[in-house]
Order: structure tokens, then sequence, then C-alpha cells
């Protein structure tokens, strides 16, 4: 078998099983699982977390695995990096691999700063003078030239992210392996790990990268695979799976709030308001049918947000709403949107709430297009939050 190129990974037919979680040690469940075993054969329970998983990522390649917790992204870093192994199939993985797997993945909590960055770059197989000729710039992307001679333990949990994504990131890896540790550091932080991601990438590293900050994973990675129930459900382009992910994400949002409220949602109308196609900055007129077993006196709250996970913007009428069935009409004016899938999410909130239930909980009810110019692509690194677009008369003199 020819040698392969160093920065490749292979993932063939992988699968992975974990001992199933035990339940209360109840004698009837104890009994239970004693006849279920002795009937099977079997000595133990097992559930499957990766089910014939195939990935296959070339040198300089960027790869993002999104999914809800528990879909099986970190147990395939994991395997990946050799930190476990597959139940079956096959996992090839050529050159110095850097992971970064939790905050204090590879750090020593007894070993100072300076220490854990000689330790960790021995591990990955660097030679003395070549992590010294680095360190200087390790810590101070790091931002730990005061505190770099002090024992780890003793770092916050900020810092020892900042010193573990530096070692990883600044001993040159052919692989770098990253699972959702940018969210403990601030936004400024999370700015400079990106454009350091960027940089590496540029250089040749290969990037595997975990996280559920979509807009991070649309920036730093050309491609995509969502997982759930332990299998691929959607890979290609980044922007198309995490697409589908989000459609997904917001039907499972719906139906699992809709019986939650005491407010309840009949129909919901969104259109141009003049009778056109929705597009970017036209006035947009939404339409809700709802039913209220008795009148209340509270605030109707209207957000967009592309996915389900943070509006971009919220209008709020605060008023007095009949029982039985009504209509709240509402026209949102010059509406800062980009080409792109939006959902539509409202809210009810008062003082009379029934049967513990809100009046109408927080929740997306449905999605529309808009039509438009879409964002100008930002240097790379640099982080979108939200797809807003304004309009704007540029003039150079």
């Amino acid at each position: 078998m020819p040698t392969l190129p160093d920065g490749t990974i292979q993932v063939e037919h992988v699968w992975k099983k974990f001992r199933a979680d035990r339940t209360a040690p109840k004698f009837y469940d104890q009994m239970k699982r004693a006849r279920r075993a002795i009937g099977s054969g079997a000595r133990h329970d097992y559930r499957w977390v990766l089910k014939d998983i195939n990935l296959e990522v070339p040198p300089g390649g960027t790869l993002a695995l999104i999914g809800i917790n528990g879909s099986g992204k970190t147990t395939m870093l994991k395997i990946i990096s050799q930190v476990t192994y597959q139940s079956a199939g096959r996992c090839t993985v050529q050159g110095r691999i850097g992971a970064l797997l939790s905050v204090t993945s590879g750090i020593h909590p007894e070993l100072t700063g300076r220490e854990n960055v000689f330790l960790y770059g021995a591990v990955l197989g660097m030679g003395r003078q070549t992590i010294r000729d680095r360190f200087d710039e390790i810590v101070e992307f790091a931002g730990l030239s005061d505190a770099i001679d002090r024992q780890v333990k003793f770092f916050s949990l900020g810092m020892q992210m900042r010193l573990g994504f530096s070692i990883a990131a600044f001993l040159e890896p052919d692989i770098l392996l990253v699972d959702e540790v940018l969210s403990v550091g601030d936004a400024n932080f999370q700015q400079k790990c990106l454009k350091r991601i960027g940089e590496i990438v540029r250089s040749g590293t290969t990037l595997l990268y975990v996280s559920h900050d979509l807009a991070s994973v649309e920036a730093s990675c050309e491609r995509a695979v969502w997982l759930a129930d332990a299998v691929v459900q959607v890979s290609g382009p980044t922007k198309e799976v995490v697409s589908s992910y989000r459609a997904a994400v917001e039907q499972n949002a719906s139906l699992v709030t809709s019986n939650e409220g005491v407010v309840q949602v009949l129909k919901v109308e969104i259109k141009a308001a003049d009778g056109g196609q929705v597009r970017s900055e036209c006035d947009l007129d939404i339409c809700l049918t709802l039913n209220a077993p008795e009148a209340y006196e509270a605030s109707f709250f209207i957000g967009v947000s592309q996915g389900t996970a943070f509006p971009m913007f919220i209008v709020r009428h605060n008023g007095f709403f009949p029982a039985g069935d009504f209509e709240v009409k509402c026209r949102m004016r010059h509406v800062p949107l980009g080409k792109g899938h939006y959902s539509l999410w409202p809210a009810m909130a008062g003082h009379a709430m029934g049967k513990g239930k809100p009046l109408l909980p927080w929740r997306p009810v449905t999605s529309f297009d808009v039509m438009g110019p879409d964002l100008p692509r930002l240097p790379e690194g640099v982080m979108v939050l939200s797809p807003v677009y304004v309009g704007s008369d540029w003039q150079v003199e």
C-alpha cells in the first residue's frame, strides 16, 4: 500500500460502540438485565455512537463536524487522534497531529506554562531547539508572558485554553484537531484564533474542526459533515450542510414546543408589503392568526433569525389581546436581510399565566426566503456573527 502524504485523513466504514448506561440499581432492573443477558448469551448491552462513518480530508483540507451534543463528533476526533480506537473499520492518519480536544488537552496542571510548552512539543515529536525557537511566539499569542512560569493549576479556565491552543497551533502539526474550545475565550481571542487557523491552513496544515458556532464553521472550513444518530446525515460544501442542519433544528424546535403555550398559533403569513417577492430592504408584512382562551394584556414579540439560535433583531408591541381567534399584524420597514433562508419567532408575555405555562413561548413557527445580494466575503479569519445587509453609497475623493 503506497504511503499517504503528510496531513491526510482517511476514515473508512468506522463503527464505534460503548457500553450502555446502567439504569438505576433497583432489584427489578437488575433481574431483568440478568434474564436478558442469559437469554441472548451476551454479557453486556452496548450502544453504537458511530455507524459506518466515511471521511476523507486531503493535505491542507478543512473539514468541520457539526451536530447536536451526543452525535459522535468528539468520539470521531478521539479515534483520529488515537485517544481511543474504533470497534470496526479503518482510520488512517498520516503526519504529526496537534489535538485540542478539551481545554486542558495535553496540559499537565502541576507543571508550569513553560514546562508544558516543552512537554507538549516533545509529545508532538518536535526537537527542543525547534520548540525554543517558537516559544516566544507561543507565549505572546497566548498573552501569558507574566504567568508563563506559574503552575498551570493556578491558571483560569480561559488562560488554560489560550495556552493549549497556542501550543497546538504554533508547533506546526501536519493535522490540527480543534473541538469546541474557542468558546471559552473572549471575543478578541476568538478572532485571533480564527486568524491563526487561517494562517496554518494556508501553510498546508489539515484542519478538522468541531463547533456549535456555525458562523465560525462557515468562516473556517470549506467542507462539513453533519452527524446525527451516529450516522452521517449530510456531507458537502459547508454552506449547504449548515443550511440543512439549521432547517432540521428549526423543524425539531417547532415540534418540541408546539403545545407549550396557552396561546396557540393557527396560521402565519409573510409577504412583501408591495405584494412581490420578499427581498433585501423591502417592507415586510407579517400576519399571525392566534387563539387565546381569555383576553390578556401582554407584550408581543417578533424576531428573525438565520437558523434557530440567536435572533438578529426583535420588534415588540404592548397592548390588549382578545379571547378566541384574533390576528396580529406587523409591518417591518426596510428589513436588513441579505439573500438567504430565515426563521420567524413570535412570543407573548404578560402577567396572567395559565396553569404554569407561558402565554406563547419563544420558538420558530415558520421560515421564509429573501432574494437579494449575497453578503460580501470577509477576510479570512473574520467571523460573521449575523447575516445583516445594509445598503450603502460610496464615494472616494
